[in-house]
């Protein structure tokens, strides 16, 4: 009985890592793929890119007040300059939202 327990216990600790690896790969390749080049691999964009398209970093309060859904609302459907990212499922739309939130 403690085998099994034990083998149980490893078992689910095994997926959950797999899963939450999974997790934070498929939202760091999404942003790589489709936001990195506007928001930059650290979420701080470029100087040229933050005058022109008005894009504040990711440490910026005004970004960090932000909710999950308003910033999932800003991938789906765009905002201000940022056109809708396309293409995107809304389990990804989430997955990259959270990495960017993650990004210091």
């Amino acid at each position: 009985m403690t085998k099994t327990m034990r083998s149980l216990l490893v078992l689910t600790a095994a997926v959950t890592l797999a899963g939450t690896l999974a997790f934070a790969d498929s939202g760091e390749a999404t942003y790589k793929a489709k936001c990195m080049s506007c928001h930059g691999s650290a979420g701080t964009p470029s100087a040229g890119m933050a005058k022109a398209m008005g894009i504040k970093p990711v440490s910026d309060p005004s970004i960090k007040a932000l909710t999950v859904a308003q910033m999932e609302a800003a991938v789906k459907n765009g905002k201000g300059k940022m056109k809708p990212i396309a293409g995107l499922t809304d389990a990804q739309v989430k997955d990259v939202v959270t990495y960017f939130r993650s990004l210091k």
